[in-house]
């Protein structure tokens, strides 16, 4: 169960302008935040509440869809296409979208579920809400690599990077009972920017020193959570840590929600900075391709520890 005495922390990123007094408190929060819980409540008023109320109708048109048409929605790489009818998580659906930077994959998306076309479910509307993720997650990505004091590997950071969207929806288990909607696990991308759209909640952090489960509710219509990848942890050279979660899903309403992963291009390495290696902070990771250490691990597998990464490339 989670822990009702425990919080995350919340952190303003709305309006933030680079250098300011409040730009430079900020990368202090933000980092403290991924050094200690892995994650944070991220409050970004960029997103109209009305946009995101469009994004939620059309994801619950989207899943209302034949299982045929969902099943359309193929990808060669985990969890980036369809996912479904798994017998050890009856309740999950999601769908993905790959390299969501070009307008051209939304629309493309769009087409495959709806070829004869959907009003209600705009492409551009959901391109609009994208973008204001992607703007998230460089703001997050920014303040941390400054915070680190390699500031001036952002732009080579950010060029590195495709994007994933996820939509996720999780129904009520039988009888009202509570039931996992997603077992624990550990995302294995750099930065995750997740927002839960309707008010059903269920994701629940594990924290990294207490131990215990923390009830990840949004404390406001603006409220979206962020979450520190593996691969974010090994760039950093362990400074960041990434946190076991889960969904946990009870009562008589599914839940939706909506994800945005930043993932390493193929063919690029994962290597701290050498400004983040010295005697007090030695080598834990040599350098690897994201993608491969994905296919290192069991297709079917869910990493729970970040054991599998030192039994992958552990310096």
């Amino acid at each position: 169960m989670g822990s009702e005495s425990l919080k995350l922390p919340v952190i303003e990123l709305s309006n933030l302008k680079h250098e300011s007094e409040t730009w430079e408190s900020t990368k202090v929060q933000v980092r403290q935040a991924l050094e200690d819980y892995g994650c944070f409540e991220a409050t970004f008023d960029q997103i109209p509440v009305d946009l995101r109320e469009s994004v939620l109708d059309g994801l619950k048109q989207l899943f209302d869809l034949p299982l045929e048409v969902k099943l359309c929605n193929k990808s060669e790489r985990p969890y980036h296409g369809y996912t479904g009818q798994v017998p050890t998580l009856p309740l999950y659906e999601s769908l993905g979208i790959e390299d969501v930077a070009s307008p051209h994959q939304i629309h493309s998306f769009t087409n495959l579920m709806w070829p004869q076309g959907n009003p209600s479910f705009s492409s551009k509307s959901v391109q609009s809400y994208i973008e204001k993720l992607w703007e998230l997650d460089k703001i997050v990505r920014k303040v941390v690599l400054e915070s680190c004091g390699v500031g001036k590997h952002v732009e080579d950071h950010m060029r590195s990077t495709n994007y994933v969207v996820r939509v996720q929806k999780y129904d009520s288990p039988p009888n009202h009972e509570t039931q996992p909607g997603l077992l624990p696990h550990l995302d294995l991308n750099i930065l995750t920017i997740l927002q839960q759209l309707n008010h059903v909640a269920g994701l629940e952090i594990l924290t990294k020193h207490a131990n215990k489960w923390i009830t990840a509710r949004p404390s406001s219509p603006y409220s979206f959570f962020v979450f520190a990848g593996i691969s974010f942890h090994a760039w950093t050279n362990g400074r960041l840590h990434s946190p076991l979660h889960r969904v946990t899903m009870n009562g008589d309403e599914a839940r939706y929600s909506i994800g945005l992963f930043s993932v390493p291009k193929p063919g690029s390495l994962i290597k701290a900075p050498d400004e983040l290696v010295d005697e007090d902070h030695p080598l834990l990771y040599k350098p690897f391709d994201h993608h491969k250490f994905i296919e290192f691990l069991n297709s079917q597998a869910v990493a729970t520890s970040s054991d599998a990464l030192k039994n992958y490339c552990g310096a």
